[in-house]
């Protein structure tokens, strides 16, 4: 990629520096019940961070905006940076009055120690699913801020996203003009179901590949089910989940939708068509067959130039860097997806 090339990264997570600082955010009783916390069920053998993401005095550059600004913003010369972070998680969590909390002091974090530091930062909020209506209470109070830009959730959850128990949700981003990220990292874990269609796996690589079962799951429901005729201008991503798969998933409701209609009778367009009006999908972790033109046909498939989206990863194991990929792709197609696509789906100017 040629260094001009202007860049939005769509998937930077942002932490705190420490629990201390995170849980002065958090209201009242639930202060004294923060929880350990840990690996969870399926950590990384190689950890989650990159090496190479520390400063000097092992400092993670994810948890100050100094050091992300430095180790990211600038060297690589992007016009803006969606920080997505990671408490979305919470989503899993059995007690929904505590991670409604949780949420609203991630949310609070990222306003207050984040976004004020550099215009570049774009934020994304996160809502706790188990209780739709106080999400929606909570997107009415974030929403608003002219620096939030999506709304995050976790690709883990025990209903597929389609259901009309998530509507009140969606309800409230449409009215904020906020598209809806699904991001994963909590499969398998607390309230959710298993990370597999076949069950629970048992290390962290088949957890790590198996991860775009989850997507292709939640975006046939949300077709199927009828969220975007219900939500005409509601807009959703799909991070972190791959993109060679969708092809496959494209032919195949489109195929399904001709023979099995009736029992979607509120659809007014064929499958592929939602998915193309309605969804993006981000690079990382880009898939990288042996033969580069093999990538390129997929992309021509799924019409890669108005639905892709750059994002980087960082400051995680599998970063990609925006000046190594997407090589062998037309400028013209490389721009969209390294910048304008994100720039028009967030009303970047």
């Amino acid at each position: 990629m040629k260094k001009a090339t202007k860049v939005i990264d769509c998937d930077v997570h942002h932490s705190f520096k420490d629990h201390s600082q995170f849980m002065s955010y958090l209201n009242g009783h639930w202060k004294g019940v923060i929880p350990g916390g840990g690996a969870g069920v399926y950590a990384s053998p190689i950890g989650v961070h990159r090496k190479d993401a520390y400063a000097d005095e092992g400092e993670s550059a994810a948890a100050d905006p100094q050091l992300l600004t430095e180790f990211l913003i600038e060297p690589y010369k992007m016009e803006y940076a969606i920080l997505t972070g990671g408490s979305y998680d919470i989503s899993v969590h059995p007690h929904a009055d505590y991670a409604c909390a949780v949420a609203a002091a991630y949310n609070d974090h990222l306003i207050n120690e984040w976004l004020p530091h550099n215009p570049k930062f774009k934020g994304s909020m996160t809502v706790a699913v188990q209780d739709p209506q106080q999400a929606e209470r909570e997107i009415d109070r974030i929403g608003p801020h002219p620096d939030i830009v999506q709304l995050v959730l976790a690709s883990a959850a025990r209903i597929p996203y389609g259901h009309r128990y998530y509507h009140p949700i969606y309800e409230a981003a449409e009215r904020h003009g906020l598209p809806v990220a699904i991001h994963p990292g909590s499969e398998g874990s607390g309230i959710s179901n298993a990370p597999t269609a076949a069950g629970f796996v048992s290390n962290y690589m088949q957890w790590h590949t198996s991860l775009s079962q989850n997507f292709m799951a939640h975006l046939v429901s949300l077709v199927c089910e009828g969220v975007f005729e219900k939500f005409p201008s509601l807009k959703f991503v799909l991070v972190e989940g791959g993109v060679a798969w969708l092809p496959h998933l494209l032919w195949r409701m489109d195929k399904n939708y001709k023979a099995l209609r009736a029992t979607t009778p509120w659809l007014k367009k064929m499958p592929s068509r939602y998915i193309r009006e309605h969804c993006f999908l981000t690079t990382q972790p880009i898939e990288e067959p042996e033969n580069p033109k093999h990538l390129q046909q997929i992309f021509e498939m799924m019409d890669a130039e108005n639905i892709l989206l750059f994002s980087s990863d960082f400051p995680h194991w599998d970063f990609d860097d925006p000046f190594m990929i997407m090589r062998g792709i037309d400028e013209e197609t490389k721009d969209k997806i390294m910048y304008r696509n994100a720039k028009q789906l967030y009303n970047l100017s």
